[in-house]
């Protein structure tokens, strides 16, 4: 339901861009955001964009490096993610949920996640 791609290893600095594939029943949640998870850190929220008119939300250390958006024509939402640091380093989920939430309890599908490495 939920195909995340664009994960790989970049030095600090660099950018990736990922990319959420939606299909399925995906169409009638209203977000979708992206999470991340570093290893022995619990899972956190980084973006979240809104289907119908693309209301987009980040927490604080994506805000001005990363950007979420979509493409309603192919139903797949990117995150684009300039000036990478080290302590972006984590494997990043994107999920759907009927409302806005950063939590992940809130969202009902997750796709399988994809690495994120940045090197310094």
């Amino acid at each position: 339901q939920l195909q995340a791609s664009g994960g790989g290893l970049v030095q600090a600095g660099g950018s990736l861009r990922l990319s959420c594939a939606a299909s399925g029943r995906i169409f009638s949640y209203y977000y979708l955001g992206w999470f991340r998870q570093a290893p022995g850190k619990e899972r956190s929220f980084v973006a979240g964009i809104r289907w119908n008119n693309g209301l987009t939300d980040y927490t604080d250390s994506a805000k001005g490096r990363f950007t979420i958006s979509r493409d309603n024509t192919k139903n797949t939402v990117y995150l684009q993610m300039n000036s990478l640091k080290p302590e972006d380093t984590a494997v990043y989920y994107c999920a759907a949920s009927k409302t806005y939430s950063s939590t992940p309890l809130a969202y009902d599908y997750w796709g399988q996640g994809t690495l994120v490495t940045v090197s310094s």
